[in-house]
Formats: structure tokens, C-alpha cells, sequence
């Protein structure tokens, strides 16, 4: 076996003398395409809901939240994944999202969020961070699904069209400017929790909107 092995190594080290350039260019060919393939079908699975939930602390936590809101049953039966709402559809920023969502992996490993308190201990630090990285992709994942062209402002309520026709068009705000809290709980904020999150006097978070719907 070892001399098979050191006889391989050399003809890979080596100009080829036997193998004709055709079937040079075709085997590299097929192992482009088997690596390339393989590639996308491993980051394609760490999109699936399964792969998110799969450790407790997501489960216990963030999906349990999720399941009691719009986008996760709803009126027209479209479910939102994980990945719908965390990671972006176009390749180059969806790998971009791999890449730093690796650190997320570093935290499950060291178990910095595995009870409930821990969670809730990092609420606040968590929603933050995301809610700063929307701002900073003009939501990008929310466009995943929802496109402003596409919205019919008669449909609305009169308060979701006036701000979506204004403030969303002209890039005041984006969608997490007030959408905040859409998904998942609110961490405590205080009193002024909506205007200071986004910046934008007029503008609360949706939950605490709803809150106050008769």
C-alpha cells in the first residue's frame, strides 16, 4: 500500500508521460464539479431548519419564540426558515454570513449560551448585534422574501403605507428600523426603546405597536 501510495505521489509530482491532455483536462474537469458540488451541498444543509435547531439551545430558545408569531404560521402557510431571516440569498454575501456566523459555533462550543438565564443574559447583546447588521445590509435578508416594489400600499394599514411609501422609499430607515421584535422577544430596553432603536423619532418597534392594537 505505501508503495502504491509513493508511486501516486510521483505521477502527481511529475509531467505527465502516459495520460494523454484530454483526459488531463476532463478528470480535472469532474473533480471541479464533485468539489464544487459537495461544497454547495454542505453549506445548503447548514441552511436547513433542521441543522439550525439541532443544538438545544436554539430550539429551547429562538424557535420556541418564533412559533408563536406571523411567520411561522400563518393565514397564506408560508413558513419562514432560519436562514430566511440570518443568512442572505445572493452567494457572495450568503458566504460572507458563513464566515461570521462561525463565531456562533465558538460560542455553542464553549457553551457561553447553554441554559435559559445564559440566553437571557445576552438577549440584549445578541438582538443588537443583529439589528445592526441589518441596518448595515439595508435588510437584506427581509428582502429575501418582501421587496418593496412589489408591496400594494392599498393593502396596508393606513400607518404601514404611509411609512412604507416615505420613510422605507426614500431610505430613512429600513426594515429593521421598525420591524424589531417581528420574530423573536424584545430584550428590556426601557420606556423609549422604540425611537432610540431606530433612530428615528416617529418610529417604535412593531411589537410594541401591536401591544397597544385594541
Amino acid at each position: 500500500m505505501k508503495a502504491f501510495l509513493r508511486r501516486y505521489w510521483r505521477l502527481l509530482c511529475q509531467p505527465s508521460a502516459h495520460l494523454g491532455l484530454g483526459v488531463l483536462t476532463l478528470g480535472g474537469f469532474i473533480a471541479g464539479v464533485l468539489f464544487w458540488g459537495g461544497f454547495n451541498t454542505a453549506v445548503e444543509a447548514t441552511n436547513t431548519q433542521q441543522f439550525c435547531v439541532s443544538c438545544h439551545e436554539m430550539e429551547r430558545n429562538p424557535l420556541r419564540e418564533m412559533q408563536g408569531t406571523i411567520h411561522y404560521s400563518n393565514r397564506s402557510g408560508v413558513r419562514a426558515q432560519c436562514a430566511d431571516c440570518h443568512v442572505p440569498h445572493d452567494w457572495t454575501h450568503k458566504m460572507a454570513r458563513k464566515m461570521e456566523a462561525s463565531k456562533e459555533v465558538w460560542g455553542w462550543l464553549f457553551g457561553s449560551i447553554r441554559t435559559e438565564e445564559q440566553f437571557e443574559a445576552k438577549r440584549r447583546e445578541l438582538a443588537e448585534r443583529e439589528w445592526a447588521r441589518l441596518r448595515a445590509n439595508d435588510s437584506l435578508e427581509c428582502r429575501n422574501c418582501h421587496e418593496f416594489e412589489y408591496m400594494d400600499f392599498t393593502q396596508q394599514s393606513p400607518r404601514a403605507a404611509r411609512a412604507h411609501s416615505t420613510t422605507l422609499a426614500s431610505g430613512e430607515a429600513t426594515c429593521i428600523d421598525c420591524h424589531q421584535g417581528i420574530a423573536h422577544e424584545l430584550p428590556e430596553m426601557g420606556p423609549h426603546f422604540g425611537a432610540a432603536g431606530s433612530g428615528l423619532a416617529s418610529f417604535e418597534s412593531w411589537a410594541a405597536h401591536l401591544a397597544r392594537e385594541p
